[in-house]
C-alpha cells in the first residue's frame, strides 16, 4: 500500500513531552507487553523479520530468559498494570504452551493483569500449530492471529510458506472452535501473478470461513529477501501500483458489504472484535518489548528516567540469552526522543485509524497548540480538505474513506507542516495561535 513507507519510517519513534514530563495520555503506570519468539522452521521468501532457523531450541532456557527479562523490564518501567499481551515472531506457535503460561504468570506476579485482558498468539497454520491451540488457550491465550496469507497453492509456494490452503482452513476452523469470536486472519495481496479478479475471489473465499477480524497486507519487497532478488531478475512478476490500489479498494468494499468496519488502514472487524493491543500502538501508548530484537517504548522510572525511551533488545537469540543471564535484560539500544518526534508519532499512527485524532487526544500531547493552529491555516491542508481527503471538524482530524487509501501521499505534507510550526520561533508560534483564535471567533 502507498502508506507503508511513511509508516515504517516513523514506527520506531518514541514520544516525550517538551518539558521532559511524559504526557498523561501515555499512561506511565500502564503498558502493553510484546513478546518476541524468534524461531521458525523455515524462512519465507518475502520475510526480513528477526527470525532464526535453529537446529534445536532449549525451551527451558528460553522460558527462563523471557521470564527474567519480563520481570526486569517491568521493574525498570515501574508499570503497575499490563493492559494486553501479544506473542509475535518468528513463529510463536512453535513455543511450548508452558512457556506462554510462564510468561503470563510472571506478568501477573509483578503487575496488575486482568483475567479478561487480551492475550494474542500468532499462529502458523500448519498441523503442528493446529494441534496445540487448545493447550495455548489453557495456558492463557484468548485470541489467535492466523498467518493464512493466501488460499492459493501457487502463491503459497512463491511466498515460501510451509502450509497448504487446506491446512490453513483446518487451523482456522479449530481456532474458531476453541476461541470463538476472537480469531483474526492475515491475508496478503499484490502477490506475484495475482490479478484483481483472482484476489477478489480469494478474499470472498476467506470471508466465507473467517471469524470477526481480518488484516490485509500488501506484499512488500524487502531488500535482501529471496523474493526481492527474484523480482529484480525478472523471474517473478508482481502487480503494479495501479493494480494493487484497485485490489485494496475492492477489498475495502467487499469487507464493508460483509459487515466489517475498517477501523484502521489494514484492519477490519465486525461485532466489535478489534485488537485492543494494536489500538494501543496507534494511540501512542506505552509498550514493553521482551525477547530477541523486540522493540519497546516506556519511561524507565526506576532509573530516574522522566523521558519515554525507544528500546531495542539484542537481536541474536544466543547473545540475547547470555545478556539476560548476566544483566536481567538485553537492551541493546535506548533513545530519548523530542517533543516534535512525539507529535510525529501521534500524527502518523493516529491517522491510520478511521476515527483519526480527537482534539482531546492531541491536546494531551500538545497542550500549547491545537489541531486547527498547527494544520488548519495551511493552504496545502485546505486543498486536501477541499478534495475531500482530510476532515478537520469538532471531532478532530481524520482521513475520509478515500483519503485513508492515500495516507502515504498525504503524510509528508502534514509532517512538514508539523515541523515548520514547532521549529519556528516561539513568538511567531504564539502570534499564529492568537490570529487563528481571532478568526475562529
Amino acid at each position: 500500500m502507498p502508506w507503508r513507507g511513511v509508516f515504517q519510517r516513523y514506527v520506531l519513534k518514541c514520544p516525550v513531552t517538551e518539558a521532559g514530563e511524559v504526557s498523561r495520555r501515555t499512561y506511565t503506570h500502564e503498558a502493553s507487553l510484546y513478546v518476541h519468539w524468534p524461531y521458525c522452521l523455515k524462512r519465507c521468501s518475502y520475510c526480513n523479520f528477526n527470525k532464526y532457523i535453529p537446529r534445536s531450541v532449549d525451551h527451558v532456557l528460553m522460558t527462563q530468559s523471557l521470564q527474567r527479562e519480563t520481570q526486569t523490564l517491568l521493574h525498570i518501567s515501574q508499570v503497575s498494570r499490563i493492559t494486553s499481551v501479544f506473542f509475535g515472531g518468528g513463529t510463536p506457535s512453535l513455543a511450548q504452551p508452558c512457556t506462554i503460561a510462564a510468561v503470563l504468570e510472571t506478568v501477573s506476579k509483578h503487575a496488575q493483569f486482568s483475567a479478561n485482558a487480551e492475550v494474542t498468539l500468532e499462529v502458523n497454520p500448519t498441523p503442528a500449530g493446529k494441534t496445540r491451540l487448545r493447550d495455548f488457550v489453557a495456558a492463557g491465550v484468548n485470541r489467535f492471529s492466523i498467518g493464512m496469507q493466501s488460499l492459493n497453492d501457487s502463491s503459497l509456494r512463491v511466498l515460501g510458506r510451509d502450509h497448504s490452503p487446506q491446512e490453513a482452513l483446518q487451523t482456522l476452523s479449530e481456532a474458531r472452535t476453541v476461541c470463538p469470536g476472537r480469531v483474526s486472519v492475515d491475508v496478503m495481496f499484490g502477490l506475484p501473478d495475482q490479478s484483481e479478479d483472482s484476489w477478489q475471489s480469494e478474499l470472498e473465499e476467506v470471508l466465507s470461513v473467517c471469524d470477526d477480524h481480518v488484516s490485509l497486507y500488501q506484499l512488500t519487497l524487502e531488500r535482501g529477501t529471496h523474493l526481492f532478488k527474484q523480482v529484480q531478475l525478472g523471474e517473478v512478476h508482481v502487480p503494479g501500483d495501479d493494480v494493487t490500489a484497485t485490489m485494496y479498494k475492492r477489498a475495502r468494499n467487499i469487507l464493508k458489504k460483509a459487515g466489517f468496519l475498517q477501523y484502521e488502514v489494514s484492519n477490519f472487524a465486525r461485532n466489535n472484535a478489534v485488537s485492543t493491543h494494536n489500538i494501543g500502538y496507534w494511540k501512542a501508548q506505552q509498550y514493553i518489548g521482551v525477547g530477541p530484537g523486540a522493540h519497546g517504548r516506556f519511561v524507565p522510572h526506576s532509573l530516574q528516567g522522566v523521558l519515554r525511551e525507544a528500546r531495542t533488545q539484542t537481536l541474536e537469540p544466543d547473545v540475547w540469552i547470555r545478556e539476560v543471564q548476566q544483566h536481567g535484560h538485553a537492551t541493546r539500544r535506548q533513545i530519548q526522543l523530542s517533543h516534535l518526534e512525539l507529535l510525529e508519532e501521534v500524527l502518523v499512527m493516529g491517522l491510520r485509524m478511521n476515527e483519526g485524532i480527537s482534539h482531546q487526544h492531541w491536546a494531551e500531547f500538545s497542550p500549547e497548540a491545537n489541531l486547527h493552529q498547527v494544520f488548519g491555516v495551511s493552504e496545502d491542508f485546505q486543498q486536501l480538505q477541499q478534495r475531500g481527503h482530510l476532515i478537520l471538524d469538532d471531532g478532530g482530524l481524520r482521513c475520509s474513506w478515500e483519503g485513508l487509501a492515500l495516507l502515504d501521499s498525504i503524510l509528508p505534507m502534514l509532517l512538514l507542516r508539523l515541523e515548520m510550526f514547532f521549529k519556528k520561533p516561539a513568538a511567531s508560534a504564539a502570534t499564529a495561535g492568537r490570529t487563528h483564535g481571532q478568526r475562529k471567533r
